[in-house]
């Protein structure tokens, strides 16, 4: 059974920081590409940033320079470190993994609040 567990989420002030974590058990992580998206209220889920398993990264435009996705193969864990954090990261944070186009399984979402 493929579970995905996001943590870390919470209130934070306008410029502060979080560190989001998603633990991932009943796959072979290292072979997976993951991510982080967002989804508000009424509008699509997007993508935040993600990881290869060759270990390369990508970042939405609006979180660039701000926001820092990892790895721990070891642990069966992915993070993003959100710095400078902007009443318009509001949002519901899903952790994603995916593997090519043969499978791709989500977390429960935690709640990220960001106070101006």
């Amino acid at each position: 059974q493929v579970q995905l567990v996001e943590s870390g989420g919470g209130l934070v002030q306008a410029g502060g920081s979080l560190t989001l974590s998603c633990a991932a058990s009943g796959i072979i992580f290292s072979a997976y590409d993951l991510g982080w998206y967002r989804q508000v209220p009424g509008r699509q889920r997007e993508l935040v940033a993600t990881t290869t398993s060759g270990v390369s990264t990508h970042y939405a435009d609006s979180v660039k320079g701000r926001f820092t996705i990892s790895r721990d193969n070891a642990k069966n864990t992915v993070y993003l470190r959100m710095n400078g954090l902007k009443p318009e990261d509001t949002a519901v944070y899903y952790c994603n993994a995916k593997l090519v186009a043969l499978a791709t399984y989500w977390g429960q979402g935690t709640q990220v609040t960001v106070s101006s």
